[in-house]
């Protein structure tokens, strides 16, 4: 039980990364209104898989946990479910809204050339994501490392 929790476990963090890392790069490689449509419509779809891979990640966390008996005496625990809570707060609650504002400015744009308010929306974008970026890595470094 133990064993396929944690492949779960990792699978779920693998999910997160992923989809957290991917999507910005598919958006920046994306010049004209239809190209940002289009990833932003890719996004858009994959932020479900974030989120649910975010809640996976935290419930199996919790569980082996209880499972190992480990219980929150270990700081680095308690670290990696607090960061994994700001991320999950930072992608629904900052992140997802402005790509759907982004992606109604998109939608609604009918010419070839991104509108300037939309390349304003999506660089309101850059902090957000290179912030939940930087606390997966964070996370992520807790669970291998273990330092405290």
């Amino acid at each position: 039980m133990y064993s396929l929790l944690l492949v779960l476990h990792l699978l779920s963090m693998i999910a997160v990364i992923g989809t957290t890392f991917v999507v910005p790069v598919i958006r920046r490689f994306a010049t004209t209104a239809g190209q940002l449509r289009f990833a932003l419509g890719i996004a858009t779809k994959l932020a479900m898989v974030t989120k649910v891979g975010g809640f996976v990640l935290i419930g199996s966390g919790v569980w082996l946990m209880i499972l190992s008996e480990m219980g929150l005496s270990q700081v680095w625990l308690n670290a990696s479910i607090l960061l994994s809570l700001l991320i999950v707060v930072t992608l629904a609650g900052l992140i997802e809204p402005r790509i759907h504002k982004a992606m109604r400015i998109a939608s609604e744009s009918r010419e070839d050339k991104a509108p300037a308010e939309l390349a304003r929306v999506l660089k309101s974008l850059v902090p957000f994501e290179s912030a939940a970026q930087l606390l997966l890595v964070a996370v992520l470094l807790l669970m291998v490392v273990k330092p405290f």
